[in-house]
Order: C-alpha cells, then sequence, then structure tokens
C-alpha cells in the first residue's frame, strides 16, 4: 500500500514547482480529512492525493497520459493507480471514479482551489475560515473562475453530500498545514 513518504519521493522525481507542490499538499490534506469523514486509512488517502498531478508539470497537454506505466513500475496497485487516473474523468479521459477514495479525489481537487483562493484573502488565512464566509465567494462565479464549479459539484453528487459540507471537511483538513500551504493570513 502506498505511504505518504513514497508518495512524496515519487512526487519529487517530476514535480519541482512550487505552485504544484502547494497544490498537492492542499490536496493531500483534504483527502485525509475525507478519509476521516467516511472511516478510511488516512495516510493512503492522503499519499494518493499528494500523488495525484505526477505527471501534470512535465506533460500539462497529456495530463495522466504518462501516469499508469510508471506509477505501475514504482509499486502502486493497478487500485492506487485507476484512483489517481480517475480525478481526470470527463476532463482528459473517461475513468468513472467510482469508490469514496476516487470520488473525493475528484472533487477535492478543484475544490481545494476555491479555498485557497478564498483563504489567501483572509487576514488570519485559513485558521479562521469558516464556511459562510467560503459559501459566500463559492457562489460568485468570477472568484477563482479557473476552478470547475461544474466539476465540484458533479463530485459532490457522486458522493451524495452538499458543497458546503464537503467544504468544511476540507478546510479543517488543511488547517494545520496552513503553515505550508502559505495560509497562515498576513496578521498571524
Amino acid at each position: 500500500m502506498l505511504t505518504l513518504e513514497q508518495a512524496k519521493a515519487l512526487n519529487a522525481t517530476m514535480v519541482t514547482e512550487q505552485h504544484l507542490i502547494v497544490h498537492a499538499t492542499n490536496v493531500m490534506a483534504a483527502m485525509g480529512a475525507m478519509a476521516r469523514h467516511f472511516g478510511e486509512d488516512e495516510e493512503h488517502w492522503k499519499a494518493i492525493g499528494f500523488l495525484h498531478d505526477y505527471d501534470y508539470e512535465k506533460y500539462p497537454e497529456e495530463h495522466l497520459q504518462h501516469t499508469e506505466e510508471p506509477l505501475l513500475k514504482a509499486g502502486l496497485s493497478p487500485e492506487e493507480v485507476r484512483a489517481i487516473l480517475s480525478h481526470g474523468y470527463g476532463i482528459v479521459n473517461d475513468v468513472l471514479p467510482q469508490t469514496n477514495l476516487e470520488k473525493s479525489l475528484f472533487t477535492v481537487d478543484e475544490l481545494t482551489g476555491i479555498i485557497q483562493a478564498c483563504a489567501r484573502m483572509r487576514p488570519h488565512g485559513i485558521t479562521d475560515l469558516e464556511i459562510k464566509s467560503f459559501m459566500k465567494k463559492y457562489k460568485d462565479k468570477k472568484f477563482a473562475e479557473k476552478c470547475s464549479r461544474e466539476t465540484i459539484e458533479q463530485g459532490c453528487a457522486m458522493l451524495g453530500m452538499e458543497v458546503r459540507d464537503v467544504a468544511a471537511i476540507c478546510i479543517e483538513g488543511m488547517r494545520p498545514y496552513a503553515a505550508e500551504i502559505g495560509l497562515l493570513g498576513t496578521e498571524n
């Protein structure tokens, strides 16, 4: 089973850009919180989250087309690779998210981008971000407009959850990593 340490080592062989490492950390933190919500293995879900954009920096136009073979060779199980591939459903492939792990990754990949953008605007960053404030920004289609609300809502529907509930779980999961992901704010 993939560990977070292995995921970080593998990711480091392909990803060097700081913003992509921050994104990987955001998704990792959110996935750990989703695992807790579903009573699953936190470290394993975090590892999948951290490694999800393995090939993106080197192959942005062919994202997830250079993932399966190298990760299988690195020792990931077919299920782990499938989970990573599933976050590209309807965007770059047709790997339909089926498990709670896959549905969560599909959803939080975009959702964490909006959470990060929202927290960056606050004096105390993510440390005091409340769901009410987040939802106000989420509903503003021009705010963090590159993050697909359609994908987030599709993922939440797959999970049978409301956006606000998934966002609240992700915010809680990301808070302990505030310093690492640059979301402490300007007044902390």
